[in-house]
């Protein structure tokens, strides 16, 4: 058993794991991908390849610092870290250690039998999050994605999607995606921003708490103007046009609440990147109980208090499970609850560099919370859809599917969306369509979007789609003999 177990390397999990290792705590560190860094800093290859600034790789001394701490850590024996992992399960008997069921995240890396049990006396969650979509009329041809999957493409396999681009959704992140496809040689016909750019006036404060991002700013201007790529303010993609892929989109100028106010255009593009900002991922948060919030951009988020320690003892949560607001305070979060544990444990911890940290987690909350409010989701968007429009492309729910369920069946909340008309019960389990069809059930019942709402689509029985095997596994590990022995004499 060791003390804390950390699920996650990206930057809140690995630099919570090494704060916490060399504060005298046993840490195992497992992460889905075969090399840390999680999505902020992916990579090709670590050895191979230079990282760029232009695919995304900003604070890259950061990460190779953390990266160097944690190799020396495993070389001491104070970490143990399992690369290409998942965890899919997490349990624990009152006042007990937590129990973790882990498998390889891989086909190819899975061993014969069922996976690993871990057991740890603390958690430190740091599960990041994915980017969430929005659904439009053609969302759902081929060529169209995820801003994080194409820029992830680039990252990670140096790959560009597309040969002539749009990126259209809310909010900074698609800034580096447009650039990073362009100084890949794809033509960025347009970045499509829903919003305005005079939102962070209404919040200055906010804004004046990472200075740092205002260069960084300027420095995606300047690629933007080089490589000549019209930024279109108050815009939105409302359909993707073409027969068996993406071939062109219909654009048109917004107001404030999403609703279109002039003339569709078209625009040229094999690739469609929509970035609607990320949804963080909850289902192990949840699946211990955790009490959660509403952020200040509509996501649901675990709460916590000024040390990063959930509702749940001996758990606690770092990164954008507890709101999305970038790399750098995701680190930072991740050090400071390592180090509230590790002084809750009776470890050295340094009491100035707590409090240094818990003020930078501030600053960095103050400007994601004028971020979000500079970018939110256009209310409307709804109106953006047609029956026929796909909201759950796994089990091929329309939205007026969901309309009558709402209208004829009476489903007033996303619940009872999902159980009648089926949204979010394919393989995704809501990944995708979760914040839509929450969005969707709110707005049918003329109500603003809230976390009952939200919370059952995030909750999952299980993290992860498993084995069958391993399933099996643990219904034999908590089957007492007797039990077994009268189902077989009873024939069951």
């Amino acid at each position: 058993m060791r003390d804390v177990a950390v699920v996650g390397a990206g930057p809140a999990g690995l630099a919570a794991a090494v704060e916490a290792a060399e504060a005298g705590l046993g840490v195992t560190l497992i992460d889905t991908a075969a090399q840390p860094g999680g999505q902020y800093w992916r990579h090709y290859d670590q050895t191979h390849a230079r990282p760029d600034d232009h695919l995304g790789h900003h604070g890259w001394s950061v990460f190779t610092r953390l990266r160097a701490r944690l190799d020396a850590l495993r070389t001491a024996g104070r970490i143990h870290y399992l690369p290409g992992h998942q965890v899919w399960l997490i349990t624990r008997e009152p006042s007990g250690p937590f129990t973790l069921r882990v498998t390889a995240a891989t086909a190819d890396n899975r061993p014969a039998g069922p996976g690993r049990t871990l057991t740890a006396q603390a958690l430190i969650l740091c599960p990041g999050g994915y980017d969430r979509q929005l659904p439009v009329p053609g969302w759902d041809l081929p060529g169209v994605m995820t801003a994080g999957g194409a820029q992830a493409l680039l990252k990670g396999h140096r790959t560009p999607a597309g040969k002539r681009a749009v990126v259209a959704g809310t909010g900074p992140f698609l800034l580096p995606v447009a650039t990073g496809l362009a100084r890949a040689g794809v033509t960025v016909a347009a970045v499509v921003e829903a919003n305005g750019t005079l939102g962070w006036l209404r919040s200055p404060a906010g804004a004046a708490s990472a200075p740092g991002k205002s260069v960084e700013a300027l420095r995606y201007a300047a690629l933007m103007a080089r490589h000549h790529i019209p930024y279109r303010t108050r815009t939105v993609v409302r359909e993707v046009l073409g027969t068996d892929r993406a071939e062109a989109v219909r654009v048109a100028r917004v107001d404030r609440e999403g609703r279109p106010t002039g003339p569709d255009e078209e625009i040229a593009a094999d690739l469609v990147a929509f970035g609607w900002g990320f949804t963080p991922s909850l289902e192990l948060p949840l699946m211990l109980g955790a009490r959660t919030a509403t952020d200040t951009d509509g996501s649901l988020v675990v709460a916590v208090d000024d040390r990063q320690r959930s509702s749940v003892d001996g758990l606690y949560v770092a990164g954008e499970a507890t709101g999305v607001g970038g790399a750098a305070l995701a680190v930072n979060e991740g050090r400071l609850g390592a180090l509230a544990l590790a002084a809750e444990r009776g470890r050295l911890a340094d009491p100035a560099l707590m409090s240094r940290l818990g003020a930078a987690v501030r600053r960095g909350r103050r400007f994601a919370a004028a971020m979000h409010r500079t970018y939110p989701l256009p209310r409307a968007w709804p109106e953006w859809l047609t029956d026929s429009t796909l909201v759950c492309r796994c089990e091929e729910v329309a939205y007026g599917d969901l309309r009558r369920a709402h209208h004829d069946l009476g489903a007033e909340d996303a619940r009872t969306l999902k159980m009648l008309a089926r949204p979010g019960m394919g393989w995704c389990q809501g990944r995708v369509c979760g914040l839509a069809t929450a969005g969707i059930a709110a707005w049918l019942s003329g109500r603003e979007t809230g976390v009952d709402d939200l919370r059952p689509l995030a909750t999952r029985s299980l993290a992860v789609p498993v084995p069958l095997g391993e399933l099996a596994a643990l219904v034999e590990e908590t089957t007492p003999p007797e039990a077994a022995e009268e189902g077989g004499r009873n024939g069951d």
